[in-house]
């Protein structure tokens, strides 16, 4: 009697899943507020160091979303955060538990979630843990609780400032790339980016759909 040795791939294991995503996590995060540590503790508020003519680091801080964009009041935006983030949480230990998308879905999906949640750090403690003096003294670590703001009230750091090319139009001036960003901004971007680009195919299937490929 003869038996066959089944050639169809192996899936990862769940730890092999929930590994990977606690890597990208603690990667991205660690990462975002080093930078941001660094930029609040060395520069002073609109502190521009030019690296290169296209590449500038420049201290700004915002209460909005990535890249500086408002919406609404500054706790309804943190709140935001945090119920984005829980959603994609809940998702990420799902996407872990089925196995049914690839770990490149799933790292992507640890990558927008991880900066979403690097600057709700921001938010949420910032304001508790820095002072926030007037140029062109820099911002210093204070008793938590004794800082510039309150819980979730705490203003988002960014750095990155990428002006490629200035044009003319209409007799006025202008820069691209003009906003200033953080390394949790280009995270959520990137991971957007990939989403779109690479699994659009796995974003409109259904769970039966990714059951019958997995079985494949």
């Amino acid at each position: 009697m003869s038996t066959q040795t089944s050639t169809a791939p192996r899936k990862a294991s769940v730890r092999t899943y929930g590994l990977m995503v606690a890597a990208v996590l603690i990667m991205v995060l660690l990462i975002d507020q080093l930078i941001k540590i660094y930029i609040k503790t060395h520069f002073y508020i609109g502190e521009d160091y030019t690296i290169f003519p296209w590449f500038h680091l420049r201290f700004i801080q915002n209460n909005g979303m990535a890249f500086g964009m408002e919406l609404g009041s500054k706790l309804f935006l943190s709140l935001f955060r945090l119920l984005a983030i829980c959603l994609l949480g809940w998702y990420l230990v799902r996407l872990c538990r089925k196995r049914l998308m690839s770990l490149g879905y799933v790292a992507t999906i640890a990558l927008i979630t991880a900066g979403a949640a690097g600057n709700l750090i921001d938010c949420a403690f910032y304001g508790d843990i820095f002072n926030n003096p007037y140029p062109p003294e820099v911002a210093t670590f204070v008793p938590f609780g004794t800082g510039y703001s309150s819980f979730f009230h705490g203003y988002v750091v960014d750095m990155f400032y990428f002006p490629l090319f200035t044009f003319s139009l209409g007799g006025h001036e202008y820069t691209f790339f003009e906003p200033v960003f953080n390394f949790a901004d280009a995270a959520i971007t990137v991971g957007m980016a990939i989403l779109i680009i690479g699994y659009y195919k796995e974003l409109g299937a259904t769970e039966k759909e990714l059951e019958h490929r997995k079985e494949r």
